[in-house]
């Protein structure tokens, strides 16, 4: 028996990765979990603990499976999420500009019939080329930073932006397509034997 799977996600990215990787789903808008003081300060385990949020801000019943991501940005010591304002986003991408950062993303899976959860983490190495403030001020014209982790989309008007990548590109944009579709089928081999 194969359970349904819920994206607890309202990106319009994730779902489409999970469109196109042939995973069938439906998407949930997940509970506000945004980082908290008290929250791991590992970017690796924040992740990780965001994206569970997600997945239990939404796993409800017992006949499916929960998927939650959580995706940041870490340079150095700073963790970036998503920009609160357009003067956050420049900052951002002026601490981005000409430097290598690590996008992270966390991925949950949890079956609440068998009380199973899975919990890991990808990571992606991007560096940017050194950005001019008129490019920085057209980009965040856009609007289009101000719903990214980073204040940044790879798969937009950032792309021209990437000099140098280590990892897959899917985990920049957002889902580490590979690491659910071996989480899932972990997490369902486990539901097969209950």
């Amino acid at each position: 028996m194969t359970l349904p799977i819920v994206l607890a996600s309202a990106s319009p990215r994730r779902a489409f990765l999970l469109k196109s990787a042939g995973i069938p789903f439906e998407t949930v808008q997940p509970g506000q979990v945004e980082g908290k003081p008290g929250r791991p300060s590992d970017p690796r385990e924040l992740a990780k603990a965001l994206a569970r949020a997600k997945a239990k801000s939404v796993a409800t019943g017992s006949d499916r499976i929960f998927l939650g991501c959580d995706t940041l940005v870490a340079v150095d010591k700073t963790i970036l999420g998503k920009p609160a304002s357009p003067s956050d986003a420049r900052r951002m991408l002026k601490i981005l500009s000409g430097r290598w950062h690590r996008v992270i993303t966390g991925v949950c899976v949890l079956d609440p019939r068998s009380g199973r959860e899975l919990l890991d983490c990808e990571e992606t190495r991007v560096r940017f080329a050194r950005l001019g403030s008129d490019e920085i001020e057209a980009y965040v014209a856009s609007g289009e930073p101000l719903d990214k982790a980073g204040a940044y989309g790879v798969q937009g008007g950032a792309a021209s932006f990437v000099v140098g990548l280590e990892g897959p590109l899917d985990n920049v944009i957002g889902l580490p397509v590979r690491l659910v579709r071996k989480m899932l089928l972990e997490l369902r081999d486990t539901v097969e034997d209950v």
